[in-house]
């Protein structure tokens, strides 16, 4: 399916913003980069958003330094016409901001169908039973505390360290995920569930990691993966969603 910006979610849109700006930090930037690794639709996305943004700055920066010439060459500029210029300044702002506002209005009203399917559906995964007698896994387990008390960044700060030492632990990567997407971050929790389907081992809660995957990609507005991890989960909740989408 192609790809067009219009397709794109409000939350999608400014994760791109941040990595076309360079403002992610080293992890973001990572999954971010992970992420369009394994997905040649989002690479098309991306790149059409990049070249939106450096079009609107590049017009922006030709008119302020437009501005910025005329005021050097008319210094003793009358009263009257410097008031015009700040109208035309103000006039041209307006335009930029009236484009950015229409481009955000396009992406937000076409992917609307698609975010009221996700709130319909989306229901937090309310977590583990806390085990905190077991010492072994301990620091999990107290993460898991506070991700069932809705302290989903503190969650994410324990579970990250964990992480570093088990990149490849099912049960912690759903749960990263879960943590991502409770916080309303799906383009963040995309790689960790990711990870989670993809792992060869048996575990318990595949049906469940494909389930929120469908509804990640379904938020994005990637119809073709959303439905292929719904079809892939034997929930009743992503029947019910295939059947939906078929409408």
């Amino acid at each position: 399916m192609k790809n067009k910006n219009n397709d794109i979610s409000q939350e999608l849109l400014e994760a791109i913003e941040r990595y076309v700006k360079g403002t992610m930090d080293l992890k973001e930037r990572k999954d971010f980069d992970d992420y369009l690794k394994i997905d040649s639709n989002f690479r098309i996305q991306v790149e059409e958003v990049k070249t939106t943004i450096h079009a609107i700055e590049k017009q922006t920066l030709i008119e302020e330094l437009n501005v910025f010439h005329q005021d050097i060459e008319n210094k003793k500029i009358k009263k009257d016409n410097y008031n015009k210029i700040r109208f035309l300044k103000l006039s041209k702002w307006v335009a930029g901001a009236a484009v950015v506002i229409a481009l955000l209005s396009i992406w937000f009203f076409s992917s609307s169908p698609n975010q009221k399917l996700y709130t319909k559906y989306f229901t937090p995964d309310p977590g583990l039973p806390t085990m905190m007698s077991s010492t072994n896994n301990f620091k999990f387990y107290d993460a898991m505390v506070n991700y069932k008390h809705g302290d989903y960044k503190k969650a994410l700060e324990k579970w990250m360290l964990l992480a570093e030492k088990q990149p490849k632990n099912d049960t912690l990567n759903y749960f990263i995920g879960m943590a991502h997407m409770n916080s309303k971050d799906v383009t963040d929790a995309i790689p960790f569930l990711e990870r989670t389907v993809q792992s060869q081992d048996s575990f318990l809660l595949k049906n469940e990691a494909h389930h929120y995957l469908g509804l990640a990609y379904l938020k994005e507005g990637n119809i073709e993966l959303a439905k292929k991890h719904f079809k892939l989960s034997k929930t009743d909740s992503s029947k019910k969603i295939i059947l939906e989408l078929k409408d």
